[in-house]
């Protein structure tokens, strides 16, 4: 199998929704009962986004990464699918003016403008409070409390069980905890 064909044999099937249109992004990410975070970054349902991405569309959007997509407001729909559109074309504009000027020498999702992505500990360019980080298996969620999640800081796997309940649930609550 060569060329065309040995690229559509790996395509895992995952709608393009830079094509798509809101029904059809809807109706892909609630096909099954996962979190916005699990159904944006699984290439089944919706290809190329990933991790880093993924974030970056939750922060714009303003809705947690763990809320289940079938939740969803009617606004709530509305603002991931604008957020996911505005959020892959700013990237794919980005990455194309740079590869135009120099071919990249070291590709990395790690990128110092973005919002959320790989900034754990820096302020949010929305609203200046620290981006928080869950960990699990080898990836991590980076999300703004106060923008995304209520002020509600999400429970680490490992962490939580291990601290409990003392796990703080607000940044109040972590702060009070760092200063001990």
């Amino acid at each position: 199998m060569l060329g065309e064909a040995a690229v559509k044999a790996m395509d895992p099937g995952g709608i393009d929704v830079l094509s798509s249109t809101l029904d059809e992004f809807r109706a892909a990410l609630t096909a099954e009962n996962r979190t916005l975070k699990r159904a944006l970054t699984d290439p089944r349902i919706v290809s190329g986004i990933g991790n880093a991405y993924s974030d970056e569309i939750l922060h714009a959007a303003r809705l947690s990464p763990i809320v289940l997509a079938r939740k969803l407001s009617t606004e709530e729909w509305d603002r991931l699918y604008e957020a996911t559109q505005t959020t892959l074309r700013l990237w794919i504009d980005r990455l194309h003016a740079e590869a135009e000027r120099q071919f990249p020498e070291k590709v990395t999702a790690f990128r110092p403008d973005m919002a959320v992505h790989g900034r754990f500990g820096k302020p949010c360019p929305r609203c200046g409070e620290p981006i928080q980080r869950i960990r699990y298996a080898d990836n991590e969620t980076n999300y703004c409390a106060p923008c995304q999640t209520d002020g509600k800081l999400l429970a680490d796997r490992a962490l939580s069980r291990l601290l409990g309940k003392d796990w703080p649930k607000t940044l109040a609550e972590l702060d009070e905890l760092k200063a001990r």
